[in-house]
C-alpha cells in the first residue's frame, strides 16, 4: 500500500454546520466541482475519518484535513469507507452506516462488496471475496479475502476471530456486565427473535459491559461468541436497552441519526503466516458527539 502523504489539516470550524458549505469557505478559491470530488473520493476527513456526504454536521473543534491518499495508512475506497488493513491475502475495510455489505433483492448495485470489487479493478488487483457481512446501518470492520481458498479458510476457523462492538444505547444495562446466552429464529417479517431451542433457532451468544453511562444513554462495549443476523440489537433490546435509532427492536430515540452501532475491533490468526492480526475501528463522528454531549 502507498504510503500516506502528509493530510493539509484545515482550521477548526468554529460554529456547528454542514461539510460542504464550510468547506467551500475554507477552501476558497476551489470550486464546488472540485470541493465535491474530494469528497466523493473519501480526501475530507474529520477527525480522522473519511466523510463523503455532503451534509455531515461539523462541531465546532472538529478536525478537518485534506488527505491526498487516505489517514494513517488508510486507501480511500471508491465514494465511501476505507481500507485498513491490505496484504496479498485479506483487506479489511471501514464500512460507513447506511451501506449494505452485498446486494439484496432491493439493492443490487451499490454495495461495500461492489466498491471494493470496483477499486481493486482499477488497480488491476483481483477481486474481493467475503468472508462476513455488517447489517447495513451498521458502521466498522468488514474482512474480505483476496482469494477463494482463503475466504475458506477464514470461514472454517471463524471461531478464533475476535469481534468486538461498541453501541450506544438507551438506558443501561443492568447488571452493568454479563452474558446473554439464548437463541434466536428469524421470522417471515424478517424480524430476529428470541425462542425456544429447537427447530431453525440458533444459539446466540453475547458477551457485554458498559463503558459510560451517558444518563438517557449508555455505551456498551459487546463481544461475539455467535454471529447471528441481528444478534447484538435483539440482546440489548432484551435487556431493555435497544441500540439507539432501531426502531424494530423498540427505540424511541435517534439522536445521532443512525444506528448506534460500531464494529469497533476485529481480530484474527493471518490465514497465511498465523500471526495474529489486531485492528480498531475509531468511533464515527455522529456517535463519538453523541457519547461526548452526553457524557
Amino acid at each position: 500500500m502507498p504510503s500516506p502523504t502528509p493530510d493539509r489539516v484545515l482550521p477548526p470550524p468554529t460554529a456547528p454546520g454542514p461539510l460542504l458549505g464550510w468547506l467551500l469557505d475554507v477552501l476558497r478559491p476551489t470550486n464546488r466541482t472540485r470541493v465535491k470530488q474530494l469528497l466523493r473520493k473519501g480526501q475530507i476527513t474529520v477527525n480522522g475519518a473519511p466523510v463523503t456526504r455532503h451534509d455531515h454536521l461539523l462541531c465546532p473543534g472538529d478536525r478537518v484535513a485534506v488527505a491526498r491518499v487516505g489517514v494513517a495508512g488508510r486507501q480511500p475506497v471508491a465514494a465511501g469507507g476505507a481500507i485498513v488493513y491490505e496484504d496479498n491475502s485479506v483487506i479489511v475495510t471501514d464500512k460507513p452506516s447506511g451501506l449494505l455489505t452485498v446486494a439484496t433483492e432491493a439493492e443490487k448495485i451499490d454495495t461495500a462488496f461492489a466498491r471494493l470489487s470496483a477499486h481493486l479493478t482499477d488497480r488491476r488487483a483481483g477481486r474481493p471475496f467475503v468472508v462476513h457481512r455488517l447489517d447495513r446501518d451498521t458502521s466498522g470492520l468488514l474482512l474480505f479475502a483476496r482469494t477463494a481458498e482463503i475466504r475458506d479458510q477464514l470461514q472454517a476457523n471463524w471461531g478464533s476471530v475476535a469481534k468486538t462492538y461498541l453501541a450506544v444505547v438507551e438506558g443501561v444495562p443492568r447488571p452493568a456486565e454479563g452474558v446473554v446466552d439464548n437463541f434466536l429464529t428469524e421470522g417471515r417479517d424478517l424480524k430476529v427473535r428470541s425462542t425456544a431451542a429447537g427447530g431453525e433457532a440458533r444459539q446466540a451468544v453475547s458477551r457485554y459491559r458498559v463503558v459510560k453511562a451517558l444518563g438517557r444513554f449508555s455505551l456498551v462495549e459487546v463481544e461475539l461468541e455467535t454471529g447471528r443476523k441481528h444478534q447484538i440489537r435483539v440482546h440489548l433490546a432484551g435487556l431493555g436497552c435497544p441500540v439507539v435509532g432501531d426502531e424494530l427492536y423498540g427505540a424511541t430515540t435517534n439522536p445521532a441519526d443512525r444506528l448506534g452501532l460500531h464494529a469497533w475491533k476485529l481480530a484474527f490468526d493471518h490465514p497465511r503466516t498465523g500471526k495474529r492480526i489486531n485492528l480498531e475501528s475509531p468511533l464515527p463522528g455522529a456517535l463519538r458527539r453523541l457519547v461526548e454531549s452526553a457524557g
